[in-house]
């Protein structure tokens, strides 16, 4: 009989038992006084055996809406996208699989040779100098860049658009905390940041302005005008943005942008109920020295051979704590490697491509909505995603559109109570005609 694992006998428990001089198991627990021992049974099932626990534990499993079986609308940050089959191949190899942090490169030239070309190809997305390794997520990604802001202006004050992804502005206030920093969040006009708003809270007292691209409600931030007011004060300008927008849209980095972050869960990372994914962080060449985690270089060897190193490591574990950059002591090797080979498979012209197709069917769908007699928030230019408003609570319209098959899109009024009724679709380049069109249908019935 095959296990999945080496299982425990008697004869192996009474033997570790013998080694270690003791009669019983028991008798490990004897420090333990008698009186706050548990007595009673743990409320769980009983053990069953591996054949039955499979089973139960496939079923279970198969009560999940995932995106196999289920058509999905639902962006908010993580996209149902193309994943080229070579990825998984890939990832799966054990050299890759096994692999940890690449701190001895005579050994490690496989690992770190593919994250460099992950910095290099996240520098052609975001026009940008010089990328790092890879962050956990984007959250966190644009948390530490929030604080790197801070270390390098001297400023206590984090400006944060509104329209940046909720979940990623409450990390940053978590960061924040710790650091004694104050986050103030710019008011949100038209479905963008509002640009007067942002004049009347920027000083020489601010260390950096956040904004997304394209922003949580899927519209395009005015990234030019946003960088004239933002570089008047002598403040960094922070993009956090979708990585495969940037196959059609203008990179940040040509609006002047001092950081770009983001998630590469986009390129070759599957949703997985929401994790793990793969931040990524790029700067300009001035910010280099600053840059969280780790940097991976390349080289030559005393035989004039190329080969890459980590280099300019600004973590407290290879400089002095006070001169620490963060304490993000790992990056997401495994994911930044999917992402890698998801972004080679497809290459330039795939990923502006595929990008192309987010936009057209994000157009479709949002016109086609319109023809339905849908009023679509925020007329104006947008990537893949697009706000619509219903007249009944999207919770309630979304478990009915499960019943049909879809997965809905995400309920603005959980973050936004000026939003009820609100749902954010995302359509992207796995969406059929057919399905959108059905999704126009559905919600039509539902909405009538």
């Amino acid at each position: 009989m095959k296990h999945r694992y080496l299982p425990m006998t008697e004869q192996d428990k009474n033997a570790m038992l013998e080694a270690i001089g003791v009669s019983s198991v028991d008798e490990l627990f004897n420090d333990i006084p008698e009186k706050v021992r548990f007595k009673g049974d743990y409320n769980i099932k009983p053990a069953k055996s591996e054949t039955a626990l499979m089973k139960e534990l496939f079923q279970m499993a198969g009560k999940n809406a995932d995106l196999r079986t289920n058509v999905s609308f639902l962006g908010a940050g993580v996209y149902d996208h193309y994943m080229p089959v070579i990825v998984d191949h890939v990832i799966s190899r054990s050299e890759f699989y096994t692999a940890y942090t690449p701190y001895q490169p005579e050994i490690s030239q496989g690992e770190l040779q593919a994250i460099f070309e992950f910095q290099t190809m996240i520098c052609e997305l975001t026009g940008m100098d010089v990328a790092n390794s890879s962050m956990y997520d984007g959250g966190t990604a644009l948390a530490e860049a929030a604080m790197l802001s801070a270390g390098h202006t001297k400023r206590k004050t984090i400006l944060v658009s509104g329209a940046v992804h909720p979940e990623s502005r409450e990390v940053l206030k978590t960061y924040a905390k710790g650091q004694y920093l104050e986050v103030i969040e710019v008011p949100v006009k038209d479905g963008i940041t509002d640009v007067a708003a942002l004049k009347g809270l920027i000083n020489d007292d601010i260390a950096a302005v956040v904004v997304q691209y394209p922003n949580f409600f899927g519209r395009i931030e005015p990234l030019k005008e946003l960088e004239e007011i933002i570089h008047e004060h002598k403040s960094l300008f922070v993009v956090s943005s979708n990585p495969l927008s940037l196959g059609i849209l203008t990179p940040p980095g040509k609006f002047g942008a001092d950081i770009v972050v983001g998630d590469a869960q986009p390129f070759g990372i599957p949703t997985a109920f929401g994790g793990p994914h793969c931040g990524y962080f790029a700067v300009t060449t001035k910010l280099m020295r600053k840059v969280p985690g780790r940097l991976v270089g390349q080289t030559t060897d005393d035989q004039g051979r190329r080969g890459f190193v980590l280099t300019l490591q600004a973590r407290e574990q290879h400089i002095r704590r006070d001169k620490a950059t963060s304490n993000i002591c790992s990056n997401q090797a495994l994911n930044a490697l999917a992402a890698s080979v998801a972004m080679t498979a497809l290459g330039k012209k795939g990923v502006r491509e595929i990008a192309t197709a987010n936009l057209q069917k994000a157009h479709y769908a949002k016109s086609a909505l319109k023809a339905a007699g849908f009023e679509v928030a925020y007329d104006g230019y947008s990537f893949n995603e697009f706000v619509v408003k219903l007249n009944k609570p999207v919770k309630e319209i979304n478990q009915q559109l499960l019943q049909k098959g879809m997965i809905g899109g995400y309920d603005l009024g959980r973050d936004y109570p000026e939003l009820a009724n609100h749902m954010l679709l995302a359509v992207t380049e796995q969406r059929t005609k057919e399905e959108i069109d059905t999704l126009v249908i559905e919600l039509g019935d539902l909405h009538a």
